[in-house]
């Protein structure tokens, strides 16, 4: 799963010398300062999208439960995928590309990055970019780092592999094992036109290097489904991140942790 679940969401400025300064300048400051060794957070935009990102996958429930919801509502999407899952399912990787959708680079497994320094991680992302980009045939642009962690190093790794790394705003929640309609109340909060979403089409398991085992049952193909209903009763559609960018531009923020 991408976040951390004991910090859902929420990838800190880990620069522990500017914690003081960090509190008496606010954050939006501080964002605006690391712009420029930033990563991507959401989309300036006036059109009515909001972008729909799945990660861990593919999977051969969960994965086609997604793209169900997805083709009843007319949404594209942005899966951000893992080489350990990919390898054992190219099928569903086709599947995904063949539905108009954009997939991502989530890493070649769910280890956490800040365990690995700029050269290592550059390596690791530029040897699972190369692989994947043979397997789709398509140019990669976008990285979800495992849990949402990314120390200043790894930015620089994953930016010198040639990727841009992609964070979230709203969330589904859906690793927690919580009723449904918790979960579809969680994703609104922070929705907009330009917010990243984050869901799951799956969930890494200590075999693909995560922390941990997932181990409740989920319906995407329900979650889904009533969020994109909440968003077309504002007005709003689903789409993938390249999509949206087709018309808005990049919003880029510092998001570093330990």
């Amino acid at each position: 799963m991408s976040p951390d679940p004991a910090r859902p969401g929420r990838a800190r400025f880990g620069l522990a010398r500017f914690r003081g300064p960090i509190r008496r300048v606010g954050r939006p400051v501080v964002e605006r300062a690391t712009a420029l060794i930033g990563s991507l957070i959401a989309v300036r935009t006036r059109a009515p999208e909001v972008v729909l990102t799945f990660d861990d996958g593919p999977d051969p429930t969960g994965t086609e439960e997604v793209l169900a919801a997805l083709a009843e509502h007319g949404a594209t999407a942005t899966f951000f995928v893992l080489l350990t899952r990919v390898r054992q399912h190219p099928e569903l990787l086709r599947r995904i590309l063949a539905a108009g959708h954009e997939v991502g680079l989530h890493g070649v497994d769910h280890q956490p990055l800040p365990r690995f320094d700029a050269e290592a991680t550059r390596q690791r992302t530029a040897d699972a970019a190369r692989e994947l980009t043979e397997l789709t045939g398509r140019q990669l642009r976008w990285f979800r780092p495992p849990y949402g962690r990314q120390t200043l190093a790894n930015w620089r790794g994953i930016r010198a592999a040639g990727l841009s790394p992609v964070f979230w705003g709203p969330t589904t929640w859906d690793w927690r094992d919580l009723p449904q309609q918790q979960r579809v109340a969680k994703a609104m909060e922070g929705a907009r036109p330009g917010a990243i979403l984050l869901g799951h089409d799956g969930f890494a398991a200590v075999a693909d290097g995560a922390d941990a085992d997932v181990t409740h049952t989920l319906d995407r193909h329900d979650l889904i489904g009533q969020v994109l209903d909440r968003y077309r009763a504002k007005g709003w559609r689903g789409v993938s991140l390249g999509r949206a960018l087709e018309s808005g531009r990049p919003i880029i923020a510092g998001r570093f942790s330990r």
